[in-house]
């Protein structure tokens, strides 16, 4: 790529991805449903939401409901758009897409991927945000998701 404003040439890593999406899972006694899984690139397993790729031929908000129930086992009746992020804006192309959802209840099983190892959490709302505050929960499209929900949750109490 040419700077044209520098008269410099550099390189960059560009990764074409698919959009993604996550969502903030709360039952009906305001508990968030985490998941917990091991990362790769961290070399360790992170609490965070539940979500994933879009698939082909799929919408975010298909999406959405799709993963809460493979990852997770539970479903929810009242869903809200929160907005999208730039997933990294330095190196990724797409967009995750957030959302919230209440009322949720486990109705079955977790259908898991090929690879995925996936644990189940239901913390306290208060509990959950306190963890993203003092940084055990650190994954940085959680807390924006999580910046998101706050700013829906103050303007939607209006």
């Amino acid at each position: 790529m040419k700077l044209e404003s520098e008269r410099k040439e550099a390189r960059f890593s560009i990764i074409e991805a698919p959009e993604w999406m996550n969502v903030i899972p709360l039952t009906p006694e305001n508990k968030v449903v985490l998941v917990e899984q091991y990362r790769y690139g961290i070399e360790a397993p992170t609490l965070e939401l539940p979500g994933g790729m879009v698939d082909p031929g799929e919408t975010h908000d298909e999406t959405a409901k799709r993963e809460l129930l493979e990852e997770t086992g539970f479903a929810g009746d009242e869903w809200h758009y929160l907005g999208s992020v730039s997933s990294n804006p330095a190196f990724l192309t797409n967009y995750t897409h957030l959302y919230v959802v209440k009322n949720c209840r486990k109705i079955q099983e977790q259908k898991l991927d090929g690879n995925e190892r996936i644990n189940v959490h239901l913390l306290p709302l208060d509990d959950f945000l306190e963890m993203v505050q003092e940084g055990t929960v650190h994954h940085s499209l959680v807390v924006a998701a999580v910046a998101k929900f706050l700013l829906w949750e103050r303007t939607s109490a209006r």
